[in-house]
């Protein structure tokens, strides 16, 4: 595919998944800028990424560590990016994302969050944490559980090196809207209880619906939706 091509599919691409969210918020009677789109890049070249930029779009999500790394590196030139990790994260991993990143959503373990703090470089901003919850309580899915979050959340809102911002959740697949709506409902519903236990504490986020479940997350509050392969395509694998 020529570069001119793949310019013009992801710029389709790209305006779909805009009006998508845009309608989304207008049928949920939310403002227009009540909820973002952070376009997932995993797999994906950086060249895709700097084609997103041009396009407007500045929040990106990657999964995998060293692919990020790599993709940021080629991509210093842009001005504006906000890179969000957005995948599981294990400890000897923390000193890089905490280095790099400006948020981390996949926060679940306090052990995680006292390194990422430890870690962060004093010359950044505070680092920006999601704690994710399974919602669902699969027993495949990583996330503290609902009953455990408060005092979870209690803990890492005293790191001074992060900002605890809100809530993230991957919940199991659902067929209709009303399935997909009862776990984001009940996601929200938790960031609700925090906002009032913790009321110094700026939780403003839920990072919650992707491709499949768009429309039901913003019914539910979302404030970023997690869109890759309505954007760029199916994920490549090596």
């Amino acid at each position: 595919m020529s570069d001119i091509a793949l310019n013009e599919s992801l710029a389709h691409s790209y305006e779909q998944a805009c009006e998508r969210l845009r309608k989304a918020l207008e049928d949920a009677e939310r403002a227009p800028n009540a909820a973002a789109l952070l376009a997932v890049t995993k797999t994906k070249p950086a060249a895709m990424i700097r084609q997103a930029w041009q396009l407007g779009q500045r929040e990106f999500g990657e999964n995998y560590l060293q692919e990020a790394l790599e993709k940021q590196a080629e991509l210093a030139d842009l001005e504006g990016l906000v890179w969000h990790f957005i995948g599981p994260l294990q400890s000897n991993k923390t000193r890089a994302v905490a280095e790099h990143f400006d948020w981390v959503h996949s926060v679940d373990r306090l052990k995680i969050a006292q390194r990422l703090n430890k870690q962060r470089p004093a010359h950044l901003a505070p680092l920006n944490i999601c704690l994710q919850v399974n919602i669902s309580h699969e027993d495949s899915k990583a996330g503290v559980l609902p009953e455990e979050l408060e005092a979870l959340a209690r803990e890492v809102a005293t790191l001074p090196n992060l900002r605890l911002r809100g809530l993230m959740a991957i919940p199991a697949p659902a067929e209709t809207l009303a399935a997909q709506r009862q776990p984001l409902a009940a996601l929200r519903e938790a960031l609700t209880a925090l906002q009032s236990q913790l009321p110094e504490t700026p939780l403003d986020t839920l990072s919650m619906g992707m491709s499949d479940d768009l429309e039901a997350a913003v019914l539910e509050g979302a404030t970023l939706v997690r869109l890759g392969t309505s954007i760029f395509g199916a994920r490549q694998r090596a």
